[in-house]
């Protein structure tokens, strides 16, 4: 019985490896006007594969034979099915109908609905984003914040330590966690954009939300990402031998914090815990 096993798993180990074998798929993405979509998170997500579109919506991918998978906030989300290399994908996406306005009314009281915490290993950093690969993963990790009311956000605040990735493009994510299982939801409705210029010096950003962001009560994960960057600097680093790079090269860093959050470690990838944070607070105001 042994040995029947055993040839029944060898003669179907070479179709496992076919399934499994990479294909190389190029394409760009556009929205029903025709124009590019920038920074599309794409991926196979139960493989834990993924890259983000470049400014111009172009993008390309080395995975296996699935379907691949996209999202924008802005968009709803699309998936194309992969069968084999394709050289020129055009992937149309489709708008969401936001919602109505949300207002409510009542008294309000500024406060910080999460602050970074307690510092650790300032003078070390952490080395969140390092773009060793000619398609960003697109990892994000930021701080967990806990809404007991009803919270208007107005400002988001963070200091980059360092940042070593030039024409760096990097966004703000905020998901709210849901259920025992903890499905990650985003509630964006409009991208959040800022540019990361190249310094050995921190950097401290405070970044207004656009559109009227209302987080219910509950528990939310706010996420920092890397979506672009120069991709001449990027190439010129990677015809670089190993031995001539430099482990600050292409790469960025924040002082850590004791509280523990999460990290997706590619685009559309599944969430892991992280026992420190990168210091993400969050101001506006709470309904009473």
């Amino acid at each position: 019985m042994r040995k029947i096993k055993l040839l029944m798993a060898l003669a179907l180990y070479p179709a496992l490896l076919s399934a499994q074998e990479h294909v190389t798929v190029k394409g760009r993405i556009i929205n029903e006007q025709g124009d590019a979509v920038e920074y599309v998170q794409l991926g196979v997500p139960k493989l834990q594969l993924g890259s983000i579109s470049a400014a111009d919506g172009r993008f390309e991918i080395d995975i296996p034979c699935d379907t691949l998978e996209f999202f924008h906030v802005c968009y709803q989300p699309a998936a194309y099915p992969v069968t084999g290399p394709a050289d020129d994908v055009v992937i149309i996406l489709h708008e969401h109908e936001l919602p109505p306005a949300v207002s409510i009314g009542g008294k309000t009281k500024e406060k910080y609905l999460l602050k970074p915490g307690t510092g650790l290993l300032k003078n070390l950093g952490i080395i969140t984003t390092s773009l060793r690969s000619e398609h960003p993963s697109g990892r994000e990790i930021g701080s967990v914040a806990q809404a007991k009311r009803p919270f208007l956000v107005q400002d988001i605040l963070l200091t980059v330590r360092s940042n070593h990735i030039p024409g760096c493009v990097a966004s703000i994510n905020i998901y709210r966690i849901e259920g025992k299982k903890e499905s990650f939801v985003n509630v964006l409705h409009k991208p959040i954009y800022f540019d990361v210029a190249v310094s050995n010096d921190p950097q401290d950003f405070d970044i207004k939300p656009e559109e009227t962001l209302l987080l219910e009560p509950g528990k939310y994960f706010v996420a920092f990402q890397v979506v672009g960057c120069n991709n001449e600097a990027l190439q010129a680093f990677l015809a670089k031998t190993q031995e001539e790079q430099e482990s600050w090269e292409m790469s960025m860093d924040f002082n850590i914090y004791l509280k523990s959050s999460y990290v997706r470690e590619v685009a559309l990838g599944g969430m892991g815990h992280l026992p420190v944070n990168i210091g993400v607070a969050v101001k506006g105001l709470e309904y009473q």
